[in-house]
């Protein structure tokens, strides 16, 4: 009874020993996973170089719009062309604004044959009335007379004077047509090439609407965002690198023309505008390019 008691109690102490040896190998292994992952790494404010990034422009590039509403007659270049300031890009029907600035300049040569009428006539009747005068002196004539022949003249004076005004009217209306004739004539604003051509002969357009992309293809600039504790660092003149994934093995520098005097509160950051310095080669408008900026130490 005695050895039963004994091998029960034994028994017992062997389980609370093998319940107890267990229970931290479980722990261990409900942390190591925990443990083993890897911890974040931030990146360094004292990396050598700083990788910005952003897209070649150009300072001159719009689209040229319709100034006012008529027919595409012609159209004398497409994309690609080549453009210099000035240059007919296209033609709208003009028959009718012709027309109105032949009248309107057929009314103005006769406002200008009736100011030369009514200027004639003023002098004769100066004339008349110097003579009116003299008899008046001599007693010849009565005072109505003499007045007679004065308010004729300045009758006259009023005449040329209205005249002149409905000649200058008549010149600001011509001119007013004249520019009308000037909008039917599509010009390219500056030198550059035709980016893109959004109309075709014959095609209604009204004021407003896109003709053509124009954009210049010189000087390339690059338009970029640097941290903020760029500041003080990058500055006007200063030359970085320039890269493109497009032209992996093509190497260009640019020129700092402008730093933003503020930061922008909403990333922490300032604008810079560089320009590309030397040949571009076969870099383009548009195209998405990196710049190596030096890290501040």
């Amino acid at each position: 009874m005695i050895r039963r008691c004994l091998n029960a109690l034994a028994f017992g102490g062997l389980m609370f020993l093998v319940a107890c040896s267990e229970t931290p190998s479980h722990e261990v292994a409900a942390v190591t996973p925990m443990s083993a992952a890897p911890a974040p790494t931030a990146v360094s404010p004292s990396e050598a170089v700083f990788v910005a990034s952003g897209p070649l422009v150009v300072e001159h590039q719009v689209d040229v719009m319709a100034q006012r509403d008529g027919l595409v007659s012609k159209i004398l270049v497409d994309s690609g062309t080549r453009v210099k300031t000035g240059q007919t890009l296209a033609m709208l029907d003009d028959r009718q604004v012709s027309a109105d600035l032949e009248a309107a300049r057929a009314k103005t040569r006769s406002m200008e044959a009736d100011l030369k009428n009514w200027q004639a006539e003023t002098k004769v009747l100066e004339s008349d009335f110097d003579r009116a005068q003299k008899l008046w002196d001599a007693k010849i004539i009565s005072k109505e007379q003499l007045d007679h022949d004065r308010y004729k003249l300045e009758s006259d004076k009023y005449d040329v004077q209205r005249s002149q005004e409905l000649l200058t009217n008549s010149k600001h209306a011509e001119h007013s047509l004249e520019l009308e004739l000037e909008k039917t004539h599509i010009a390219a604003p500056f030198e550059g090439i035709i980016a893109r051509r959004y109309v075709r002969a014959g095609q209604e357009v009204n004021h407003g609407d896109r003709l053509f992309w124009v954009t210049a293809e010189t000087p390339l600039r690059v338009r970029f965002t640097l941290p903020e504790h760029f500041i003080g660092r990058i500055k006007k003149g200063t030359q970085l690198s320039l890269t493109t994934a497009d032209l992996p093995d093509a190497k260009h520098n640019v020129r700092v023309i402008e730093v933003s005097p503020v930061v922008d509160p909403s990333s922490a950051t300032i604008e810079v505008l560089a320009e590309l310095v030397g040949n571009r080669g076969e870099l383009r408008p548009g195209m998405s390019t990196n710049i190596l900026v030096p890290n501040p130490q």
